[in-house]
């Protein structure tokens, strides 16, 4: 088949990552895909994209708003564009009028695939139901909490939203020998359990509820060292937490790092301790295809896919004992570290995985336009 995907982020988001991800997976299994980003967004969007393997793109203004010289621009382009393709799929709101408007107008009209990554409901107001209802063929969402806010919202029927969570590039996270020289960069002294928390430092990603478990497991004198992976405007204020708290020899702060599967590979234990629902929450199905077995919050696309003590422990979002408790377990059974490790890698090869999500969504393109 031929493909268009269109995504207008202007960073390196969920979205674009699962755009790039499928469309990459797509054109393994034979598809044409071509991947449409906006214009501008070379070296946030367009590199990152090619990393990730997709080799076909091109741009669009995609601009934010009501753009009327940009948009017409877009939509003539689009318009030529369905003449060339047999389906359109698109991940962000402009882009999902700019096609649906596009079809409209066109004399070579294709069906409109719409991806939601976020878990923010979409408004059933009058312009939105014509949108998902008539202009659009099929709604994909990245969990099962999503597909059920648009039914409960009467947007779309049943039999034309699915929920596809995962996406992620497995064979790029399979397990390796930890990294000797990482681990002491990361300060964990041999003989201490090192966990980890890859994610940008922002207030929903629960690293305040996990220096407070730290303090627990210190005043006990568990060997734990802890490393923070990533950068956020939290970075100042957690600083001072860690001075305040005694805890600055205890956790490490790295900022980013090239090589998260490395990382991952490193840690003998990961944390996914969001608030709240981060739609793809793409680090979980990392840790779990890199084999690192997983702390988990209750949130989101968690509870869906992963059973407790199968695939992964978990713990209620922000309850800072309940994370203690599950890393003093963790601390003291390596077996069980082993088998959630193991469990983990194999739940996200058998459903998960960039190859499986591909093939799922080949499916539903062959019933759209056969």
């Amino acid at each position: 088949m031929r493909v268009l995907h269109l995504v207008s982020c202007r960073g390196w988001s969920s979205d674009a990552y699962w755009a790039a991800r499928v469309s990459h997976e797509l054109a393994q299994r034979g598809h044409e895909v071509t991947l449409g980003c906006r214009a501008g967004t070379e070296a946030r969007v367009i590199e990152r994209a090619r990393r990730e393997g997709v080799d076909d793109i091109v741009t669009f203004a995609l601009q934010s708003g009501l753009r009327a010289a940009a948009d017409a621009a877009d939509l003539r382009r689009l318009s030529a564009w369905l003449a060339r393709v047999d389906l359109v799929h698109v991940h962000r709101g402009k882009e999902h009028w700019l096609a649906a408007l596009a079809n409209r107008l066109s004399a070579t009209p294709r069906p409109l695939v719409r991806t939601r990554h976020i878990v923010q409901a979409v408004r059933p107001h009058a312009a939105n139901r014509w949108l998902y209802r008539r202009a659009t063929r099929l709604t994909i969402t990245v969990s099962e909490a999503i597909r059920r806010q648009y039914i409960a919202a009467g947007l779309v029927a049943t039999e034309r939203v699915v929920a596809l969570p995962g996406g992620v590039a497995a064979e790029r996270y399979a397990p390796r020998p930890a990294d000797a020289e990482l681990r002491r960069r990361f300060g964990a002294a041999d003989g201490e359990l090192l966990v980890g928390l890859v994610g940008g430092l922002r207030p929903m990603k629960g690293h305040r509820v996990v220096v407070e478990a730290a303090a627990r497991l210190a005043a006990e004198r568990l060997p734990v060292h802890f490393v923070f992976v990533g950068r956020g405007n939290q970075e100042g204020p957690l600083r001072e937490m860690l001075q305040r708290a005694g805890l600055g020899a205890r956790i490490t702060l790295t900022g980013f790092l090239d090589d998260l599967p490395a990382a991952m590979a490193t840690l003998d234990v990961g944390l996914y301790v969001s608030f709240e629902s981060e739609g793809m929450s793409r680090v979980v199905w990392e840790y779990l295809a890199a084999g690192c077995p997983l702390i988990a919050s209750r949130v989101g696309v968690v509870p869906e896919a992963l059973v407790d003590g199968d695939h992964a422990l978990l713990v209620p979002a922000g309850d800072a004992a309940a994370l203690a408790r599950a890393l003093r377990r963790l601390a003291g059974d390596g077996d069980l570290r082993r088998r959630l490790g193991e469990a983990g890698r194999r739940l996200v090869a058998a459903r998960y995985s960039g190859g499986r999500v591909a093939a799922a969504l080949e499916e539903h393109y062959r019933r759209l336009a056969p």
